[in-house]
């Protein structure tokens, strides 16, 4: 007669492999996993994204060698969708429109911590340029912003542009802006409740912001 522990050994077991060869499989999403290949692609020397938002379409092109490491991971992020569904969650009237933090709480913990180096500031942060935002020296992740009039008071602080929007200026501009800043300095969505509830908490408590849905890699 067969143990009870043993069989109950093996059923967990086989449970796990099936349920690793599952996370493996096709039907896992490379966005869980930052250190997956088709997440570290280099870009190319010049490449243009679209953005299908809420408002409208918006071109941007990308230049690589204005911030190299910027664009090669706006490019990967692109190609594998991080940014469809995600709300501009913080816009400024005048000031800019800042976007990237996914809509599920699972695929945003996975990158909160992935920062990349510096890039050395070439451009400046004047209407229509696109950086990733920071906190600090070396912390950019995945969080970015449009420039909406000239910052270019950003420059000196490592904000260093890798884009540009070349079509779809005016749906920048008509992005919802009523929330204004983010909590806790204004009445906007806070960010660590984005990070840690995703898009069900801003459906439910800033649902007239615009949002993308869908970017891709055109060019």
């Amino acid at each position: 007669m067969r143990c009870p522990m043993v069989r109950a050994i093996a059923v967990a077991a086989m449970a796990f492999l099936c349920g690793s060869l599952l996370y493996a499989g096709e039907g896992a999403s490379p966005l869980l996993n930052p250190e997956d290949p088709a997440l570290n692609q280099k870009a190319p020397p010049t490449f243009k994204a679209k953005f299908e938002t809420s408002k409208g379409n918006v071109i941007v092109q990308v230049t690589r060698d204005w911030a190299p490491m910027g664009a090669d991971r706006f490019f990967n992020l692109v190609k594998q969708g991080f940014f469809d569904e995600a709300r501009f969650f913080r816009v400024i009237s005048g000031f800019m429109a800042q976007f990237g933090i996914n809509g599920d709480p699972k695929v945003s913990a996975a990158w909160r911590n992935q920062r990349i180096k510096d890039d050395p500031v070439k451009q400046s942060n004047t209407r229509g340029f696109l950086s990733f935002a920071t906190s600090g020296p070396n912390s950019r992740t995945t969080q970015l912003f449009i420039n909406y009039g000239d910052n270019s008071r950003l420059d000196t602080m490592g904000f260093s542009p890798f884009g540009r929007v070349v079509e779809g200026i005016e749906v920048v501009d008509q992005l919802h802006s009523g929330y204004g800043e983010g909590a806790p300095q204004g009445k906007g969505p806070n960010q660590a409740r984005i990070q840690q509830e995703g898009n069900e908490y801003l459906n439910r408590d800033f649902s007239r912001l615009d949002y993308i849905k869908k970017a891709t890699i055109v060019e």
